[in-house]
């Protein structure tokens, strides 16, 4: 059966026509698509592109996107090239069996986990998964948050409207933390979460150039694993993955395929480092850190099954993790791409940093 014979079947439509092509995936590996669906068979005839406008944002999410009976899905299809086409030449086996686990990490992400976030870190609703046994395809039927109000994309942001997306972190990573959580834990995720991961990457960090943060990256990755406190990391909270609404007020994320345990600080650093200039970073990182904890420290407090949690020691454990979160995406940064604009002058004093302090701990 095909995706669209599928959707007709899962909605109850009349017809499932694909209006757009919203993204073609990482180095080829399929794309994300947006369809149609008409319910009466006299009204089959293709829908207009959608008109982004405030008379279009103020529809109730109900009118815009039926609960039962969606006008229009997103499906993420995942088909991995027979050769890939990485832009900047990482083209290994260890990087498309790390490509392949990311897309299981979502699909169980969306089928297992993504119903606990609440309206503090606000995702699309997965309608499930399909795979088509012929040609071997998987599909990831997603809510259309177009449609849902959250329309708005964004390459940067002013460290006002960064706050947003900061409080969705804080939302999100309130909602699953946890302290000294078992093994094997979060099930079917990545046991450390983020893309750039020490373990994931060993032909970048044989890549960068000898220095301290080199020889002491497994050390910094201890150090983050240490950590008392725990949650789960969207793992690639870059602003690009956050969907805006028309006045800017709400926000909701996309693209969980590295999804996993670990310290928040991770997700903080690599958003900050995402929306901001160097200069922006320097100067305002410290207020909007107290943002993020301030956010953080409301939506725990009201969360009934989070009295265990400290949260002074909970914000001084993350607080001081800061630096070493900053330097741990660092030193991919500069195996993966040394002259990429986020080795900058803010980003290296955050690894000196972390440097001195393990130096003397």
């Amino acid at each position: 059966m095909d995706i669209q014979s599928h959707l007709t079947q899962l909605f109850g439509a009349h017809r499932a026509v694909p209006i757009e092509t919203l993204q073609e995936l990482w180095s080829g590996y399929g794309s994300i698509v947006r369809f149609h669906l008409s319910y009466d068979p006299a009204a089959s005839q293709l829908a207009a592109p959608y008109d982004c406008t405030e008379e279009y944002a103020s529809r109730t999410e109900e009118s815009a996107n039926d609960i039962n009976k969606p006008s229009s899905v997103v499906v993420k299809t995942i088909q991995p090239p027979e050769e890939a086409n990485h832009p900047r030449g990482w083209n290994t086996p260890l990087s498309h069996q790390r490509k392949l686990r990311s897309y299981e990490v979502e699909a169980c992400w969306y089928q297992h986990w993504a119903s606990q976030c609440n309206d503090t870190c606000t995702v699309a609703r997965c309608y499930g998964t399909f795979t088509d046994q012929q040609s071997s395809l998987t599909y990831i039927i997603l809510e259309d948050l177009d449609a849902s109000g959250y329309f708005l994309r964004a390459e940067d942001l002013t460290p006002e409207r960064s706050k947003v997306c900061l409080r969705w972190l804080a939302g999100f990573h309130a909602q699953f933390l946890t302290q000294n959580p078992p093994s094997p834990w979060p099930d079917g995720l990545w046991p450390k979460g983020t893309y750039w991961h020490l373990d994931t990457r060993p032909d970048e960090l044989e890549k960068m150039a000898d220095s301290a943060l080199k020889t002491n990256a497994l050390a910094i990755d201890q150090r983050l694993d240490a950590c008392r406190y725990k949650t789960l990391v969207h793992g690639d909270a870059k602003v690009a993955n956050f969907c805006f609404s028309h006045d800017g007020h709400h926000v909701a994320a996309v693209d969980f395929q590295y999804v996993g345990g670990g310290c928040g600080m991770k997700d903080v650093v690599y958003f900050l480092g995402s929306c901001l200039s160097e200069e922006a970073c320097q100067k305002h990182y410290e207020s909007l850190l107290d943002e993020y904890f301030m956010a953080l420290r409301q939506t725990v407090s009201v969360s009934t099954n989070k009295g265990e949690i400290n949260l002074d020691d909970l914000e001084k454990e993350w607080r001081e993790l800061f630096p070493f979160a900053w330097a741990d995406f660092h030193r991919f940064i500069l195996g993966w791409s040394p002259q990429h604009r986020k080795n900058n002058g803010f980003s290296q004093s955050q690894a000196e940093l972390a440097l001195s302090r393990l130096s003397t701990r």
